[in-house]
């Protein structure tokens, strides 16, 4: 798992129910078409499975499968495209398989299973086209395992056979924050230097650069384009956005003082607007980096700005020091990431909102604690608080949609980041508690934890709280 793994571009609302759902049907119909079975196709049959079918509707995870069976990909379709596409299927009523045979089939035909779930994952799909005589001409089942990752059922020990294979490659794999510790000491190198080394047996420096650059220029765009937006999020919750009116009174603060002032004072509301606007532009659809998940978007890029705008001596950095601050806080939290997806979970649905904001939060503590200079040792303690105090979080969207809790909930966990962090900085490295511990810590809870609680709508706030 590398650095653009864990940050990759795609559309809200949801990374594991829409990214992950409409990657597997791209997929999918890229193979038919190969094939040379496309022309062939009468019929097309969709089954969801478990989380997918339970929540899938306030996810998006239908009409994200749509536009994946067109041969769209989350990280190239734009919010237009998917706008012009979902208008057209559904005045229609037809698709277009792989982007050229034309099919009838919308939302409506596909078979939900919220009680079924299959022996890998909670996240199951099967897709199944058959030929004029009722002939099935292609099935495949996979699985979304969390921050749009993508498993195919039957492959699963190819799939790690093919990781094993790619960490001999690396120069300074790791698995375990223990493995990754002694790398920094054995070499003298930080933990996002570490991180930079693995990238680059497979990227140049120019490109590693730049690519990260991109993930946070995509990051800002997404904070841009909230921000011009108002009125309630879609869905039925009638939840108003908050982004705007947030950043026109923070404005109004900084009135006296040029516009690119950020008053200290005002850093944890900045923070909280960041966090907001992420995660308000991701449950409207729009276009997000999943960071490591959509549902936790907005929590790195809130860390990221707090670095950029209020970290000591930010106020006087040159271009190049604060894009050498973004690239080595991504390196540093891809890092901490590559741990909970060895791990445990990055995925609602496995573990909760554990493994979602709380490795976020811990990610984004650890890319604080090294661009404000904090040894490795510091580092590790910054992510394991951060997620420490994220353990047994749970995920239970009220509607299946990603906004209550799930948007306010990126801003308190990007507060607890940056205070973690700042504990961690303030001690020498040396804790009660490993990182390694806490990471196992949560897994096992995530396992413990019942269903009701991990994406399914059938426990918490999704029953306790009217929709409308």
């Amino acid at each position: 798992v590398g650095v653009f793994d864990l940050f990759s571009i795609g559309i809200g609302p949801s990374s594991s129910h829409t990214v992950g759902p409409m990657r597997a049907a791209a997929v999918f119909a890229e193979e038919l078409k190969a094939s040379g079975k496309l022309d062939r196709v009468a019929s097309l049959r969709v089954d969801l499975y478990g989380s997918l079918a339970a929540t899938g509707h306030g996810h998006g995870t239908m009409t994200a499968i749509l536009l994946g069976l067109e041969g769209f990909h989350p990280e190239k379709i734009l919010p237009d495209e998917v706008e012009e596409r979902l208008a057209a299927i559904a005045e229609t009523g037809k698709l277009q398989l792989a982007g050229s045979v034309q099919l009838p089939y919308g939302v409506k035909d596909m078979v939900l299973r919220p009680l079924t779930i299959l022996p890998r994952h909670t996240n199951g799909m099967t897709f199944t086209v058959s030929g004029a005589e009722g002939e099935v001409l292609h099935s495949a089942t996979f699985f979304s395992v969390g921050g749009g990752f993508i498993v195919r059922e039957g492959e699963e020990d190819a799939a790690q056979q093919e990781l094993d294979e790619s960490k001999k490659e690396l120069p300074l794999p790791f698995r375990t924050a223990a493995e990754l510790l002694g790398r920094c000491q054995s070499k003298g190198l930080s933990i996002g230097e570490i991180m930079f080394v693995n990238e680059r047996a497979s990227r140049s420096e120019e490109e590693i650069r730049a690519g990260l650059l991109h993930i946070y220029s995509v990051m800002e765009g997404c904070v841009e384009t909230s921000l011009k937006r108002e009125g309630l999020l879609p869905g039925g919750l009638k939840v108003r956005r908050r982004a705007p009116d947030w950043h026109e009174r923070l404005l109004k603060e900084s009135r006296d003082h040029d516009p690119s002032y950020r008053d200290p004072k005002y850093w944890q509301e900045w923070v909280n607007l960041i966090a907001l606007a992420v995660n308000e532009e991701n449950a409207s659809g729009g276009r997000v980096v999943t960071a490591p998940t959509n549902g936790a978007a907005g929590i790195i890029p809130a860390v990221l700005y707090y670095a950029l705008h209020f970290a000591p001596g930010m106020d006087k950095a040159s271009k190049e020091d604060r894009d050498d601050v973004v690239v080595k806080f991504l390196l540093t939290a891809g890092a901490i990431g590559v741990l909970y997806k060895e791990q445990a979970s990055i995925s609602g649905a496995e573990v909760g909102c554990q493994g979602e904001v709380g490795s976020a939060s811990s990610m984004a503590a650890a890319g604080l604690a090294e661009v404000m200079g904090g040894t490795p040792q510091q580092v590790e303690n910054a992510a394991e608080i951060a997620m420490e105090h994220n353990l047994g979080l749970t995920c239970d969207p009220i509607g299946g949609l990603v906004q209550i809790p799930c948007i306010e909930r990126n801003a308190i966990a990007a507060a607890k980041a940056i205070n973690a962090a700042k504990m961690a900085l303030w001690g020498d490295g040396t804790h009660r508690v490993s990182l390694d511990e806490v990471i196992v810590t949560m897994r096992e809870t995530g396992k413990d934890m019942s269903s009701k609680y991990k994406e399914t709508a059938m426990g918490g706030l999704a029953v306790n709280v009217v929709e409308c």
